[in-house]
């Protein structure tokens, strides 16, 4: 699918899906804006990668959670004068898979996943808004927001129960801003499920991590544990103009979990 001469912006981009998914439309031809919070070297080769698919490539820091990195994002951005696509990937945890446990989850830790994972998406759409709407102008098509949710907002799974709450907040709000910024704007969601990443490593040990992934692999109706890579290729979907008759949709990608073992 060719993305030649468009330009993207990919949050939380220094790593894992995000990463994956500044390659991949980099691959089709887009500028990129590659964003990461404190991980400058891991963006540094992101971006290096996409620069090797030959196209135009800006690394920005800021931190979603504050407005006016939100801002910063933007005003970096506006150099082009115009963005095709924003995918909202930056997003955070804390892991407490045992929902069971209630006290292991504080007042600020709701807080501080639903600042990166809520109203830093909220925040980096409104800071973007006229950008995507140039955009549009340009192309005479709606330009792309693609939020990155997960399964967990569907089915109250996940790393945690402010984790899921976070994310069935995102799909909700991915309605909203659909209705609110069509026909300029429009606006979707991705729900992975299990994702081969450093981000369970990190959060419970890579001897769980590893137990995890076998795990999952067995259980999936498919028997697949999903990469990056393949979760990238649906959110390049709906960034690109192939998609451009949906908006307001939350597309579920779990390699089948959601169906059970039958």
């Amino acid at each position: 699918m060719s993305l030649e001469g468009l330009c993207m912006m990919v949050t939380g981009s220094a790593s894992g899906l995000g990463a994956a998914t500044a390659r991949q439309l980099a691959r089709g031809g887009a500028r990129i804006m590659v964003n990461y919070s404190s991980s400058k070297n891991e963006a540094e080769e992101t971006a290096d990668l996409c620069r090797k698919e030959g196209v135009e490539v800006l690394v920005v820091q800021g931190d979603v959670s504050k407005d006016d990195d939100c801002k910063k994002l933007a005003a970096a951005a506006a150099q082009w004068g115009r963005l095709d696509g924003l995918v909202n990937n930056a997003g955070t945890t804390k892991h407490v898979p045992n929902h069971s446990l209630l006290d292991e989850l504080s007042a600020e830790d709701f807080q501080r996943i639903y600042a990166v994972n809520v109203v830093g998406t909220f925040q980096m759409v409104r800071a973007a808004r006229t950008l995507l709407e140039a955009g549009s102008q340009a192309s005479g098509r709606a330009s792309a927001v693609v939020n990155i949710a997960s399964i967990a907002g569907i089915n109250g799974g996940g790393s945690s129960v402010a984790y899921a709450a976070s994310k069935g907040a995102l799909i909700t709000m991915t309605q909203s801003l659909a209705r609110a910024l069509a026909p300029m704007i429009r606006v979707n969601a991705v729900c992975p499920g299990y994702i081969d990443t450093p981000w369970f490593s990190k959060g419970r040990g890579q001897a769980t991590a590893d137990k995890l992934r076998e795990s999952v692999k067995a259980s999936m109706p498919l028997k697949l544990a999903s990469k990056p890579e393949d979760i990238a290729q649906l959110v390049t979907f709906l960034a690109s103009p192939a998609s451009g008759h949906m908006t307001g949709e939350h597309v579920r990608i779990d390699a089948g979990s959601h169906l059970g073992r039958g």
